[in-house]
């Protein structure tokens, strides 16, 4: 259900990729120099999580190869990139460079056709309609009605759907989970059905014992609080609470130096909090619940600290959020236990999807059975004709 470490943290957006470059300023001198080709290795930047994450990170890549291109990446504010002022920019990067995006819009013109016809074949061969228009989405970050050229509107179509799959990318994830608890609660509830009552009263009696065990925790300070970050720097940090300097801690927990927290180094700071409610050794504890909890946690300091929404922290967004009457509230962060995952009249809708998805499986396996029969019915039938050819041949 719950993706690897390494997608289910986002890491960078294409915006927060391209902002964050670190580059120094080019002399119109040295942008006039004709850029060396060079192939790339594997991308080195986060993954985002996306189904066109290598595409995305490779054009992102050669893009900042081109000198002309860079300077206006590094001048370029949000608005323009959003607006597609950036992706205009194309059209003075270099032959060299383009010639290469050529190459990588090629390639993943054929990733995406390999994909869409293995999803075909699948679907067809388990007797599903095709849904064309859901496979069509796989192609809205390029221009697939010109395959072979990298031009403006790709960019202009990579940006806009980085951009709103990445905004979409923790809503997801929020689905999925929920989906997860309901499914968890229906296997539960059907198991009971399942026992006598003496077994079922048991059942039920160790299940309210593991949430009041789970519900039994230490106290959990509020993400992203002077509490929560003085713990880190006193447990993790091992240094005086007494001494905490919230510059000196940013510095310490921007791992890659690049004077931003991403949502990476963000939650890592969290741990110490989860660590609290969720051990991987107690059979009450879901560490697909912890994984939700610290995706709220990251979310609840993102929305109070990151005021230019880029899904990164700066340095000054992260000064000034120390200022705040918030950064010293006192309030126990309330855990996924405190909040219902979902409602009961959600929990029927769910039961009941799962209800007709195995009646349209049911229906199909009865049509595909009887398609079956007759075919071997058929085939009986040829089989009757040859053998019946095969005895006038040799009477003749």
């Amino acid at each position: 259900m719950v993706r690897s470490k390494a997608l289910a943290r986002c890491g960078l957006v294409l915006l927060s990729l391209w902002l964050c470059i670190q580059s120094v300023p080019i002399s119109v001198e040295k942008a006039k120099e004709k850029p060396k080709e060079e192939d790339l290795g594997p991308p080195q930047s986060a993954d985002t999580g996306l189904h066109y994450d290598r595409y995305l990170r490779e054009v992102i890549e050669y893009l900042e190869k081109d000198p002309h291109f860079k300077e206006k990446l590094k001048n370029a504010d949000m608005d323009d990139i959003k607006q597609g002022k950036l992706s205009k920019e194309l059209d003075f990067v270099h032959h060299n460079f383009r010639t290469k995006l050529d190459e990588l819009k090629r390639e993943e013109m054929n990733r995406l056709r390999m994909l869409i016809k293995a999803k075909h074949d699948i679907q067809e061969g388990n007797g599903y309609t095709v849904d064309h228009q859901a496979l069509l989405k796989q192609f809205e970050h390029l221009n697939h009605m010109n395959p072979d050229t990298f031009e403006v509107e790709d960019l202009d179509r990579l940006i806009k759907s980085a951009t709103n799959d990445l905004e979409n990318y923790d809503k997801d994830r929020h689905d999925e989970f929920k989906r997860y608890e309901m499914m968890k609660e229906h296997e539960r509830r059907e198991r009971l059905k399942k026992m006598n009552e003496e077994d079922r009263k048991k059942e039920e009696q160790h299940y309210e014992e593991m949430k009041k065990k789970h519900a039994d925790h230490p106290r959990v300070n509020h993400p992203g609080s002077e509490d929560q970050l003085k713990e880190v720097w006193q447990e993790a940090d091992g240094l005086d609470p007494e001494d905490f300097d919230p510059k000196t801690f940013f510095k310490m927990h921007d791992s890659n130096g690049d004077g931003f927290f991403d949502e990476s180094e963000l939650e890592a700071l969290f741990t110490k909090e989860l660590e609290k409610v969720y051990n991987p050794e107690n059979e009450e504890d879901d560490m697909i619940e912890m994984e939700e909890e610290r995706l709220r946690m990251r979310e609840h300091v993102m929305n109070e600290v990151d005021t230019n929404k880029d899904r990164l922290v700066s340095l000054s967004e992260f000064m000034a959020a120390t200022k705040k009457e918030e950064f010293y509230e006192k309030d126990e962060w309330e855990t996924l236990d405190q909040n219902p995952f979902y409602t009961e009249e959600e929990l029927r809708e769910y039961e009941q999807q799962l209800v007709n998805e195995e009646n349209d499986i049911n229906k199909k396996s009865a049509e595909l059975a009887k398609q079956r029969e007759e075919l071997e019915k058929k085939q009986e039938e040829l089989n009757a004709q040859k053998l019946g050819l095969k005895q006038v041949n040799h009477f003749f």
